[in-house]
């Protein structure tokens, strides 16, 4: 290449490499300087002449390298923020202070919700979960602890945050009389969430199975049957999720946790993927670019505040139009409930696994059939069932989310629906919830009429052929 330049670059025995000028007489050189001037003059003139040739190599290889604009946006999408579905504060709840302890978190978080919205995230919800409550209820009579409990919902309606009082009961060997008394507190309130726990650790408890069947049956004898919406049974579900109505805390309190609402973050990463592959590494990409920040922001709240962050839960939440069946159909091309789906659901879940922030809670898809505007329709077409739904749970972290179902179901039905996701989630040890809704007086092909601003309503389905009394 040099050789345009007048010079060659040649081999030498050494290995090395020798400059050399072509010349019309070598004998006219030597006499006129040393051998040491003839080398550093040309040592200059190769310096030279490698600065004049790279210069251009290297703005050809950038040129090379370099992808216009409309190339880069069509290999990923334009950033797509999620909106923070909860702040979720964790205290030890004492029944003698309980008012200057629900100060003390609102303080927290509402500056948190300010530093979230102040750099551009809509936060939806405020709320607090405390310990189990038979563990502060102790004690006391029926009449007393609704009565308290009567009083805490009204708190929580006037300063405007979601209180969930943790699992009546959480240990194998907890008495069912604790859920008893949890239909009593939930029917007598209005905000409340609360759990039964029916899988640990030690196993499926097939005791709390039943006696969550029957909180399920009696709650749907509340207005609108919705009294179901604030009770779930969970399964493999540990402390600190920011979710309700599954969370909890079994530690000192002081802490706090944050729940995505990011269905449209999924759909902006699916459309137009060219193939799985590039829809799973760009779901990773868009949902760790806002995780992160979430992260560096609960850092500093966890810093200012002297509440320590326990985690994120990225289950990508929908609410309505935000909807996550719109996003595997996006991938898919087929309507969520047909072949495809599944692989979609451990797609999702698995991209959310692998983003690295720190996570608690469910961590997986939800499939939530009244809170998502379009799986609400593919159920009421028939295309989604119970049991498609616990197939896809063997893939992510659904369970069976705000289900409707017939107000003539019995218990023992229920019960069985109940031990099928306990079950699941022992066998893959995953965190897994049934949160039914049977409603009163309606069959199959009737409508719900549930009136919530977190609920669509949707047709009530026949049950899974074979799930009745013997």
């Amino acid at each position: 290449m040099l050789t345009r330049f007048g010079l060659r670059l040649g081999s030498v025995g050494g290995g090395g490499f020798s400059p050399h000028v072509k010349v019309q007489s070598k004998r006219a050189l030597a006499p006129e300087g040393s051998l040491a001037r003839v080398s550093a003059t040309l040592a200059a003139i190769l310096v030279l002449v490698a600065v004049i040739l790279l210069a251009p190599q290297t703005t050809a290889a950038q040129a090379k390298t370099a992808k216009p604009a409309s190339a880069a946006s069509a290999s990923a999408p334009a950033e797509v923020r999620p909106r923070i579905r909860a702040i979720t504060a964790f205290i030890n709840l004492d029944p003698q202070q309980y008012t200057i302890q629900i100060a003390d978190a609102l303080k927290m978080l509402r500056r948190a919700q300010t530093i979230f919205e102040s750099r551009g995230y809509q936060v939806q919800t405020i709320r607090i979960a405390t310990q189990p409550f038979p563990e502060y209820t102790k004690g006391m009579t029926t009449e007393q602890v609704v009565g308290f409990f009567r009083n805490y919902d009204a708190l929580a309606a006037h300063e405007k945050f979601a209180a969930c009082i943790g699992p009546a009961m959480l240990n194998a060997g907890d008495p069912e009389s604790q859920a008893d008394l949890l239909i009593e507190i939930l029917r007598n309130t209005k905000t409340l969430n609360a759990s039964v726990v029916v899988a640990g650790e030690d196993g499926i408890r097939w005791n709390a199975v039943g006696a969550a069947a029957r909180v399920i049956k009696a709650l749907e004898d509340t207005p609108s049957s919705q009294g179901n919406f604030r009770f779930a049974a969970t399964a493999m579900v540990g402390p600190l999720t920011p979710f309700f109505p599954a969370a909890y805390h079994t530690g000192f309190g002081h802490q706090f946790g944050i729940g995505l609402e990011s269905a449209n973050v999924v759909a902006a990463a699916f459309k137009g993927a060219p193939d799985l592959a590039a829809a799973r590494q760009r779901l990773i990409d868009s949902l760790s670019a806002s995780a992160i920040d979430i992260e560096r922001h609960a850092g500093r709240i966890d810093q200012e505040t002297g509440w320590a962050y326990v985690g994120m839960d990225m289950s990508p939440a929908p609410l309505k139009d935000v909807s996550i069946a719109a996003a595997i159909e996006s991938l898919t091309s087929q309507p969520v409930g047909s072949p495809g789906t599944l692989t979609a659901a451990a797609t999702i879940t698995s991209a959310v696994k692998d983003v690295r922030v720190k996570q608690t809670g469910y961590s997986g898809l939800m499939l939530p059939v009244l809170e998502d505007g379009l799986l609400s329709q593919r159920w009421s077409q028939g295309r989604m069932t119970i049991d498609a739904l616990l197939s896809y749970s063997a893939v992510c972290a659904t369970g069976l989310d705000t289900v409707p179902l017939p107000g003539d179901i019995s218990t023992e039905q229920l019960s069985l629906i109940i031990g099928d996701v306990a079950s699941l989630a022992f066998k893959w040890h995953k965190p897994l919830a049934a949160r039914l809704l049977p409603v009163a007086g309606k069959v199959p092909g009737d409508t719900t009429s549930f009136d919530d601003p977190f609920m669509v309503n949707a047709v009530i389905q026949p049950l899974p052929e074979g799930n009745g009394s013997r």
